[in-house]
């Protein structure tokens, strides 16, 4: 059996999923949907004077976007004793790039090799508990009081979860909290319900329940006057997939967990009654039922703050409420819990600058004074005033901070997004989830457009990753 190295299918799926590892107000690459690119050796005869970017005073900085670098920046602008360069190698996950050139430097070692590196929730199960997990230090070899620090700063369990290496260790932390809320159109919840109060958006769609039945009855009521629910079944995806209680690898094998099963059926009780209008998320159809410009409007997303943020803010069709769908935008608890994306901040175990590298973790990840990344990215001025508000790791942050924004009408975004943190499942990952979960919905597309049967929809997704992954299928 081989391992699948990432097709361009994947690597444009992935690509787009990276505007949902955060963003910043600063015009980078991850806030505006664009991709990173390769930073290459300096070829000009300027840049090539200027010393190697190696040394005891430079920490090497590895990511997929130039997030985290600005972020970096950042602490050395308001750290001007520090003491340390930072060199960032910025490669995007394009055509499967990053993890292969990251994987050859952490086996390389040596000065050149990463001394922080980042790894988005598609994959970073690879690098705190599975193949790469070897490299990760554990965040208390740096310097940091880990427990004490992640209960001061009220950090969600399924962050940790993720971060936590196979001895109990913490090796990874993220800056963004992406537990997931329903995200709806305050007009058509008014025009079907006669409100758009959040509080009875939530018992409409069977918030909080642990149950997809009161969301399809919701379904019908909103049919009956014109409406989809939800643009494609890739919105419902998210939900079930990370809310599910095993994950696709169980002892080396492949387990079909009953809630991801199920969404075979979820998928075809959307597809079969109507209930939206069958688009595929990051494509042009599912950008448009954003601007409320799809076959028929859609009522909602499901989706972190992320997803409200940079993704559909810049496909609203506006800038300013009353301009296309912006203002007309509201939140409510998820009927069940789950999160979508992140970033995760990990050190390598042989850097020979832990409690400097430890520092900059421990800025980005667990400080929760006004001083720390996370206060100003919370109130939307890391980068100056006037910047995007967001949701962060800390709990403790978003208590002290104003989510109040008006894309969503003046909603305060962190009272529904704080406990959807503290609903969201850690434990459901594999390192093989990305191109597994291709597989997957590529499969349940076939047998709701009625293709194949639901049989033979499990049976060739099995057979596919019998093909491809080195996991036991039986």
């Amino acid at each position: 059996m081989k391992k699948l190295i990432a097709s361009a299918l994947c690597a444009c799926m992935i690509s787009s999923l990276l505007v949902g590892c955060g963003g910043n107000g600063n015009n980078t690459p991850a806030a505006n949907g664009g991709e990173s690119e390769t930073e290459a050796p300096a070829t000009d005869e300027g840049d090539a004077e200027k010393p190697a970017a190696s040394g005891d005073n430079v920490i090497n900085l590895w990511a997929f976007t130039d997030e985290v670098p600005t972020m970096v920046d950042k602490f050395l602008e308001t750290h001007p004793d520090f003491g340390y360069e930072v060199n960032s190698t910025v490669i995007a996950t394009t055509d499967g790039a990053y993890q292969p050139a990251l994987d050859q430097a952490l086996a390389a070692g040596g000065s050149d090799a990463p001394d922080i590196y980042c790894a988005e929730s598609a994959f970073v199960l690879k690098y705190t508990q599975g193949d790469a997990s070897q490299y990760a230090a554990a965040y208390e070899d740096l310097g940091i009081d880990v427990d004490a620090e992640i209960e001061a700063a009220d950090i969600a369990q399924y962050t940790i979860d993720i971060g936590t290496n196979p001895d109990g260790k913490v090796v990874g932390l993220g800056y963004q909290a992406t537990g997931g809320a329903f995200i709806y159109r305050r007009s058509i919840a008014k025009d079907v319900w006669g409100t758009d109060d959040p509080e009875v958006i939530k018992e409409k769609i069977g918030g909080g329940s642990g149950s997809w039945d009161q969301f399809f009855v919701a379904a019908d009521e909103l049919k009956a006057k014109g409406y989809g629910i939800i643009s494609g079944d890739g919105d419902l995806w998210h939900a079930v997939e990370n809310s599910s209680d095993t994950g696709w690898i169980v002892d080396g094998k492949l387990n079909i967990d009953p809630k991801r099963e199920a969404f075979l059926d979820l998928s075809k009780q959307l597809k079969d009654n109507g209930y939206h209008n069958d688009t595929q998320d990051w494509q042009d159809a599912w950008f448009a039922d954003m601007k409320g410009e799809g076959d028929k409007e859609v009522l909602g997303f499901f989706g972190p703050a992320w997803l409200i943020n940079y993704t559909l803010a810049p496909n609203c069709g506006g800038e300013a409420v009353g301009e296309g769908t912006y203002g007309d935008w509201a939140i409510c608890e998820s009927p069940i819990g789950f999160f979508w994306g992140g970033t995760w901040i990990l050190a390598n175990k042989d850097t020979e600058k832990a409690e400097a590298v430890g520092e900059i973790i421990d800025w980005i990840t667990l400080n929760c004074t006004e001083e720390g990344l996370q206060y100003g990215w919370a109130n939307g001025d890391l980068y100056g005033a006037g910047g995007t508000k967001d949701c962060v790791g800390s709990g403790t942050v978003m208590a002290m901070s104003d989510g109040s924004v008006d894309f969503l009408g003046g909603q305060n975004m962190f009272d529904v997004f704080v406990p959807a943190n503290a609903y969201a499942n850690g434990k459901n990952l594999t390192q093989y989830d990305e191109t597994i979960n291709i597989y997957w919905r590529d499969q349940v597309r076939q047998y709701t457009a009625g293709e194949k049967s639901r049989e033979q929809a499990i049976a060739d997704f099995k057979q596919q990753v019998a093909d491809n992954l080195d996991v036991i299928v039986e």
